[in-house]
């Protein structure tokens, strides 16, 4: 018995597409060109009703005319856009918060550490002995352990007498 062509080709393309490097949900944009989501169109040219109300022009500063996006999104959700300016040190409305979640102190390379400790469990837990036909999420894969069940969870909570609000119904498997 003969195995066709087309047979072996499909086989072998299927048995190579494994192997391509897919990444942990890499969320970068792919190259180094420019973003083209970044580019804004800006308002439309209008003279001022009086020339000595125009602000100073600062070099690298904003313009009348630039786009606003987030200050536009807070002044439609019915906030300040002020307070997007840049601030320095804490803003008064925070400052209580600031204060509770550091009560404890402040680690000042949290980040740094945190990703350093991710990079590390990550490495640690690679799965390299495994070879998948279809693709996986490596990601869900390697937290799978630290993920939470929302409802096993709500049910806990439920018998130990606290009120917890109803749950969507659990997805049939």
């Amino acid at each position: 018995m003969k195995i066709p062509f087309g047979v072996i080709v499909l086989a072998c393309a299927l048995a190579v597409s494994g192997c391509a490097k897919k990444g942990l949900r890499v969320l970068q944009k792919p190259g180094s060109g420019p973003d083209e989501f970044l580019v804004l169109p800006t308002n439309p040219l209008s003279a001022p009703e009086n020339y000595s109300s125009l602000p100073t022009p600062t070099p690298g500063g904003s313009n009348l005319t630039d786009p606003n996006p987030q200050g536009e999104a807070v002044v439609a959700l019915g906030g300040k856009p002020a307070a997007l300016a840049a601030t320095i040190g804490i803003p008064s409305g925070d400052a209580a918060l600031v204060t509770a979640s550091s009560r404890y102190g402040v680690e000042p390379e949290i980040r740094e550490n945190l990703s350093a400790a991710d990079a590390k469990f990550r490495h640690r837990n690679r799965n390299l002995g495994r070879i998948k036909i279809v693709p996986v999420d490596r990601y869900e894969q390697l937290y799978k352990k630290q993920s939470i069940d929302p409802f096993a969870v709500s049910e806990q909570f439920r018998k130990a007498g606290a009120a917890t609000p109803s749950s969507p119904p659990e997805e049939e498997s």
